[in-house]
């Protein structure tokens, strides 16, 4: 991949918010710092259990903090994953929300 490339990659994901175990008012913060850097669009991603931290963290941006942010698209899927020789599907979500 060209350096030109992965500026482009990294230039996309710029925007992208991946949900994990930490409370809900840091993806908040996150989310937060990528719309006032100036983006137009922000994308929660989670996976499995994470889905209903996303789902916090896009209610409380749109109810408490940015009343002018609405949810443009989600989208939902699965993953399998294989650990310890055992295959299993996981639940993923992205939530793109944009002003």
């Amino acid at each position: 991949m060209s350096t030109n490339e992965e500026r482009k990659s990294s230039k996309t994901q710029e925007n992208v918010v991946l949900i994990g175990q930490k409370p809900v008012m840091n993806y908040v913060t996150a989310a937060l710092v990528q719309f006032n850097g100036g983006s137009s669009e922000v994308i929660l991603k989670a996976r499995g259990k994470a889905i209903t931290r996303a789902v916090d963290t896009a209610e409380i941006l749109r109810n408490r903090f940015l009343k002018d942010v609405k949810v443009k698209k989600v989208e939902i899927g699965s993953e399998t994953i294989t650990i310890d020789n055992q295959t299993k599907n996981v639940s993923t979500v992205e939530i793109v929300l944009s002003k």
